[in-house]
């Protein structure tokens, strides 16, 4: 393990926990990493306890999940890795947008203001939460049938009934309305300077057949980066469903670590003239594959 960074972030996405990173953090923590899980403010609780009481949901919102990562990861002796699946992937955006973190890497990550266009599938994996207007403020659960077609649509029903008993909790709605909406709010907490030049390198890994976030979109929202010198890459991994820990995902997991290390900047972002002095053009998308 290189001594430079040690410490690993993982922020779980909307309808889950610290748990679904079980498995990534078990790999990284064997390769002798630090591996923080925090939950999101108030879901510290286990998840089964999360589905008897959801009321902690209710009080969420981007906002305020943003700013309690930020406390976390601002207190730790040098600067992590973050990665954030889903929503928490748009986290990740953000706090990478606040100078935070040596590297970034959104698995399946959710977008921020200014990706537009959500696919068919995006709505209606989404549709239990947003079909309501009403909705903001309160928990709403997936069924069964609905987390199979939304996290696991490339497993059997069994398979996924099996993910749905360990690791599903109903969503805190508002932040889902704070990231579906934000190109549409004057203010919106899911905003990022998409040219900013002393942001750590940031890489997006999608799953081909990812019904929350499809390849199409992960790749729209690395692209939204192009204007900035900083580093950005995209990388697709064919025949994975949304939720990281499906059939497969080591390779995934190890591709994040690897592209992470060897990009990390340990001492945090560099500045604007730090920058300046490496390049003297602006950075491109790498596109690593587009494996959909």
């Amino acid at each position: 393990m290189p001594d430079s960074v040690d410490t690993i972030v993982l922020i779980h996405g909307l309808w889950l926990t610290p748990r679904s990173w079980e498995r990534w953090a078990g790999r990284y923590e064997s390769r002798g990493y630090k591996v923080l899980r925090p939950a999101w403010p108030g879901l510290e609780a286990e998840v089964e306890s999360l589905r008897r009481d959801p009321a902690p949901l209710t009080r969420l919102n981007l906002a305020r999940a943003v700013d309690h990562y930020e406390r976390i990861i601002r207190a730790l002796d040098g600067a992590p890795i973050i990665m954030g699946h889903s929503i928490g992937g748009t986290i990740m955006q953000l706090l990478l947008g606040r100078g935070l973190g040596a590297a970034g890497v959104g698995v399946a990550s959710s977008t921020v203001r200014g990706v537009r266009g959500l696919p068919l599938s995006t709505l209606r994996s989404s549709r239990p939460v947003l079909g309501n207007p009403f909705n903001r403020g309160k928990a709403t659960p997936l069924s069964a049938k609905q987390f199979h077609y939304a996290f696991a649509n490339t497993l059997n029903r069994a398979q996924s009934d099996q993910l749905y008993q360990r690791y599903h909790i109903p969503a805190a709605n508002s932040v889902l309305f704070d990231v579906a909406f934000a190109s549409f709010q004057c203010n919106p907490a899911a905003r990022v300077d998409f040219a900013k030049p002393d942001r750590a390198p940031l890489l997006f890994v999608a799953f081909g057949a990812d019904h929350i976030v499809p390849a199409t979109t992960a790749r729209r929202n690395a692209e939204r980066y192009d204007a900035s010198m900083a580093v950005v890459a995209y990388k697709a991994f064919p025949g994975r469903p949304h939720f990281p820990g499906a059939p497969r995902w080591e390779e995934a997991a190890d591709f994040a670590l690897s592209w992470a290390i060897a990009n990390a900047m340990p001492n945090g972002p560099l500045t604007e003239p730090a920058r300046s002095s490496l390049t003297s053009s602006k950075g491109a998308l790498h596109v690593l594959s587009d494996d959909r």
